[in-house]
């Protein structure tokens, strides 16, 4: 009978090491890391229009007046699926701005950036952490035009009012995995979308801050983390 425990033991041993170094490769591989040092811009860089970026108190800062189409800072690493969240909010009253994913550059070391958005909206509208498509086809969710999507545009509207803070800090929660497409503002769920178009199904890319062409747009976006799926 001890002989039998002992190899029982012995053959189940080899299973259970196996089993905790997988869980502790996924644990490794799911860790969240930070994207942006609170330092420096390594690792980033500028494209597009005439908007600049500067760090400032732990943050990233995008600004500019008269801004000459749309400028991004964007990651030099590229992502496929993950869970990523950062805090960003307005320094203008009002504006435009929002967080690029999985984006990509058409030809040219300054080519026009175009993929999916997490908006930034500090209008009335309240559109904030919906999905926009940049420089392609436009807006996924909600759906800008037609009376069948009246219903979903009012209450994106009414539930961004509640939820976003115009004059302070806000967290924002990307989740993406194969063609599922997932956005939080503030804890609350804003955008549950499948990309059933394959043309345009973006899998991979970078992280871009944008900074809107416009009279005015003065942003800031720290704590940038990512845990890769």
């Amino acid at each position: 009978m001890k002989f039998t425990t002992l190899a029982l033991a012995l053959v189940c041993a080899p299973l259970v090491a196996c089993a905790a170094d997988e869980t502790k490769t996924t644990q490794e591989e799911s860790k969240a890391v930070p994207i942006f040092d609170g330092k420096t811009l390594n690792g980033w860089k500028k494209v597009g229009g005439s908007g600049e970026f500067k760090v400032e108190d732990g943050c990233i800062v995008g600004f500019g007046k008269n801004v000459r189409g749309n400028t991004f800072l964007r990651t030099v690493k590229e992502y496929g699926d993950f869970e990523f969240t950062y805090e960003f909010k307005f320094d203008d009253l009002t504006g435009n701005s929002g967080l690029m994913f999985r984006a990509a550059q058409k030809p040219g070391e300054n080519g026009r950036v175009f993929g999916y958005q997490c908006e930034g909206d500090n209008t009335k509208r309240g559109w904030s952490a919906g999905l926009f498509d940049e420089a392609r086809r436009g807006w996924l969710f909600p759906v800008k035009n037609g009376d069948e999507h009246k219903f979903h545009r009012e209450w994106f509207s009414a539930e961004g009012n509640r939820v976003f803070k115009f004059d302070g800090w806000n967290t924002f929660k990307i989740r993406c995995k194969g063609n599922h497409i997932q956005t939080w503002l503030n804890g609350v769920k804003r955008v549950d979308f499948v990309d059933t178009d394959k043309e345009n199904d973006t899998r991979k890319g970078f992280f871009g801050l944008q900074v809107h062409g416009g009279k005015s747009c003065n942003v800031r976006w720290r704590k940038l983390v990512i845990r890769e799926l």
